[in-house]
């Protein structure tokens, strides 16, 4: 059964994966762009492009990353610039939006234009359905164009309140600044000034499961850490196997296939058994207690399949969470359909996870971003 969704929900979720690309878009943003796209109307395409380089996009360097956010999302080339005459005909459907289907672009003649349609329709239902297809049941042709997708991704970091003061618009009363303008007046009240605690990226850890269960995944996972290194803030990226493997200089690579090749080089124990508790314990001796781990956002990418005792990953998980500001668990089963978290290594890490996530398709992968950015 096939799902419609509500205009309302694409568009939001379309400004969603542009603040995930990097484009800071404000709530009043979302709130402009659906106002002017239900002024223009759904049925005029080319002004859906216009109004939301106009609405979303706060400075030309954004620009470009709405194009490509575009393209992915309404599988869509960027529309022609000159808008066409006002039609007739019907307005259209969300649905027609999403497959880059435009009623006034129809003709009555089986011309080119036709054919045109018919190509952008049938690139926009392969967009769509590959970014919800689980990876691990795609074709050698459907992974190399996943692999393109994901250059849309812009982790945001998350972000931690710091020790520092800044200047700010609202917050607490800034007593020495407020002094210092009225001395600047010659003691005449002056415009009261406020201040707040500065942010920072906080660091995020991310722990791969490279073992043989999860190999149908390691390609995606390792394009995933790559995009995570090329964010703004602190990453820092691991493989478990049946040993921990330190990859994050091979992933700071700018080109994220030289970036798999280098880390492939790296992982000695790539599609393997799998030592969950051991690889933890290794990470939390050598890197977690020295500070690593303090007050980060860690993400661990498994299945839950451990070849060791479960009460022993339960120990390690409950060390990690006494340590870490937020604990995020991706498992590729999530996502399916009638899944049950069954497996004794999930059962046995679960009471320590704040959030248990899907990780099997980009779709998945978008929300595992946004719910490390809102952490």
């Amino acid at each position: 059964m096939t799902t419609t969704r509500s205009p309302e929900e694409v568009l939001l979720g379309f400004a969603r994966a542009l603040r995930a690309a990097g484009v800071p878009v404000t709530a009043d943003r979302e709130r402009t762009w659906l106002l002017a796209v239900a002024t223009v109307g759904l049925e005029d395409r080319p002004a859906v492009y216009a109004v939301g380089r106009a609405t979303l996009c706060g400075s030309p360097a954004d620009l470009e990353r709405y194009d490509l956010v575009y393209a992915v999302w309404f599988g869509a080339e960027r529309p022609a610039a000159a808008r066409r005459a006002p039609s007739t005909r019907p307005p259209a459907s969300m649905a027609d939006l999403r497959d880059g289907r435009d009623p006034r672009d129809e003709r009555d003649d089986d011309g080119p234009d036709e054919l045109d349609s018919d190509d952008v329709r049938a690139h926009a239902s392969a967009t769509e359905v590959l970014r919800h297809r689980d990876i691990a049941t795609m074709s050698a042709r459907e992974r190399a164009a996943l692999a393109r997708m994901f250059a849309a991704l812009r982790p945001q970091p998350p972000r931690r309140r710091t020790h520092r003061w800044t200047a700010a618009p609202r917050g607490r009363v800034d007593a020495r600044a407020t002094m210092r303008e009225m001395v600047r007046r010659h003691g005449e009240p002056g415009p009261v000034r406020w201040r707040t605690r500065a942010e920072r990226p906080r660091r995020v850890v991310v722990l791969l499961d490279v073992s043989g269960s999860m190999s149908a995944y390691a390609d995606s996972l390792l394009r995933l850490a790559h995009a995570w290194c090329r964010s703004a803030g602190p990453v820092e990226v691991f493989t478990v196997g049946t040993r921990l493997t330190h990859v994050t200089a091979a992933l700071h690579q700018r080109d994220p296939d030289r970036a798999l090749v280098a880390a492939g080089r790296t992982i000695p124990d790539w599609s393997g058994g799998t030592r969950l508790a051991d690889g933890l314990k290794a990470f939390l001796d050598l890197w977690g207690r020295r500070g690593m781990a303090r007050g980060a956002v860690v993400v661990l990418v498994s299945d839950g399949w451990e070849r060791g005792d479960p009460e022993g990953l339960a120990e390690q998980m409950r060390r990690l969470r006494a340590l870490a500001h937020h604990v995020v668990w991706a498992n590729p089963h999530r996502g399916l359909d009638a899944y049950e978290p069954v497996q004794q290594g999930i059962v046995a890490a679960l009471p320590h996870v704040d959030s248990f996530v899907a990780g099997h398709s980009m779709a998945a992968f978008a929300d595992l971003l946004d719910v490390v950015a809102d952490a």
